[in-house]
């Protein structure tokens, strides 16, 4: 019996077991939840006090125990106590040893003179052993799967308004081992170097009074950008379109299936980077691979102008350029801020039922900033560019944002009704933190009827497709996207 309880009390050690906890950004619940994970082994303890039929209904305790604490507890001392008790009434028998001698315990004389009553005591005691050991298990691994809570690695930090993955559908999560992600050889040198470059050391700083904020919202010259401009033969011209700052790119070469076509640009940085001439390096890439004529918008920027700013601003520059082109000539792309922004104006368009454009191609796009998704917590610490869910692009998001609902689709443009937008090509990567913000936009188009391509590069991050101009994946990049437009836009 000895033997067989303490099989019993290291059942924890043959389960595989796991417990997640309230961490403090997610929702609260009203008690502690446990999860028990695959008993497969306890069978091993077949041959001793718990028999088949115990096993069969210990697993099922394992999918079903949501018990609290306090219970968990009381099973595990009540149980131990019957199971004790059992112990002395029954004696410590050994396994093959005749009935007679199953009385070895304190009360073995005055029992075995009573007879009947003798066999009645052994016959209860008997089963009150296997139900208390049988007890005294499960207790004992939900007791021990609470301890080891401890030692399981957290899951990314969410907010409440997120809550937690057990909440739902009420599947479990899935524990994965901590692991080691190698650099892909499937993909150009280049873009190895930036995929196994570390990850962003101000991913998790931003400014904390709004005159730094007002510092690094500033409007900048770009980096290398006359040398980019050479490089792509094209020529940027500022000018002012229907009251906001723009730029207006012209390769020298201009096709003449090109001539009557132009594409409206709108640059990303997490609503708050990038702004004056800097805005114009995407706009740049799209007119020297694609060969287009490219107006990008340099719209305002927070904290002085938070939302609806940047929208109203895109807005009033796709108004100003229906008076340059036919709309059905006429394309809106832009990536990350740029590429929601993309969205969200294309929304706007329809709310004030304004001509769209033949087609556009929102960039691993900031769909959804309330954090939902699946690549938010797969990609977690992979992505090296946005890195976590909570980082810095997160923080510049909330400030443009400034307490709007993060739900409204005019922010969050996943949420909004897509039914009527134009052909639609989306750009991301394997490690974009990104990516199921992309996945869902494009699924959402899909399921309008909307022609939509989906692009997803191997191993990049978030916009990797346009960190690094030598690199074949950002050619391959700009040019799918020019295929994409000559194919949707007019003459």
């Amino acid at each position: 019996m000895i033997a067989n309880i303490a099989k019993i009390a290291n059942i924890a050690n043959i389960a595989n077991i796991r417990v997640r906890r309230n961490s403090p950004d997610s929702a609260p619940r009203p008690r502690s939840q446990v999860n028990l994970g695959n008993v497969g082994n306890v069978g091993n303890l077949g041959n001793g006090l718990i028999s088949s039929r115990d096993i069969r209904t210990l697993r099922v305790m394992s999918m079903a125990f949501r018990i609290p604490r306090r219970v968990v507890w009381a099973l595990t001392f009540g149980s131990a106590a019957i199971t004790v008790f059992s112990i002395i009434v029954r004696g410590a028998l050994p396994p093959g040893a005749p009935p007679h001698a199953r009385s070895r315990g304190p009360l073995r004389s005055p029992l075995r003179s009573r007879g009947s009553l003798a066999s009645l005591v052994r016959v209860a005691a008997r089963g009150f052993a296997r139900i208390g050991a049988f007890v005294f298990a499960g207790a004992m691994i939900i007791v021990l799967s609470m301890t080891d809570a401890n030692t399981q690695s957290q899951a990314p930090p969410f907010d409440k308004a997120q809550g937690s993955p057990e909440q739902g559908r009420g599947a479990q999560p899935l524990e994965v081992p901590a692991r080691t992600l190698p650099v892909p050889d499937t993909v150009s040198p280049a873009m190895q170097r930036l995929i196994g470059a570390p990850i962003s050391g101000n991913w998790n700083t931003w400014p904390k009074t709004d005159e730094e904020w007002k510092k690094l919202s500033a409007a900048g010259g770009g980096r290398g950008l006359p040398a980019l401009r050479e490089r792509f033969k094209v020529k940027t011209e500022a000018m002012t379109v229907n009251g906001v700052q723009a730029y207006l790119v012209t390769p020298a070469d201009l096709p003449a299936e090109n001539r009557n076509r132009l594409l409206v640009h709108i640059h990303g940085g997490c609503y708050v980077l990038q702004g004056g001439e800097a805005a114009t390096t995407e706009a740049i890439y799209m007119a020297g691979f694609g060969r287009f004529k490219v107006l990008s918008v340099d719209y305002r920027r927070p904290p002085e102008f938070p939302y609806p700013a940047a929208l109203d601003d895109s807005v009033a520059v796709w108004k100003g350029a229906l008076k340059m082109a036919d709309p059905k000539n006429m394309a809106i792309f832009g990536t990350s801020a740029g590429g929601a922004l993309t969205l969200s104006a294309v929304l706007r368009a329809k709310q004030e039922q304004l001509p769209l454009p033949a087609a556009i191609a929102p960039g691993t796009p900031m769909s959804d900033l309330t954090r939902t998704g699946d690549s938010f917590r797969t990609n977690h610490m992979v992505d090296n560019v946005l890195v976590a869910a909570d980082g810095r692009c997160d923080a510049m998001a909330r400030l443009y944002a400034n307490g709007h609902d993060l739900k409204d689709p005019l922010l969050s443009p996943v949420y909004g009704d897509m039914s009527g937008f134009p052909p639609t090509l989306l750009t991301t990567g394997t490690r974009d933190l990104l990516l199921s913000n992309t996945v869902r936009v494009h699924r959402k188009l899909r399921q309008a009827g909307i022609e939509a391509e989906l692009h997803v590069y191997e191993g990049q991050s978030h916009a990797h497709y346009m960190r690094d101009v030598d690199a074949p994946e950002t050619k391959e990049a700009f040019e799918e996207i020019a295929r994409f437009f000559g194919k949707h836009l007019g003459k």
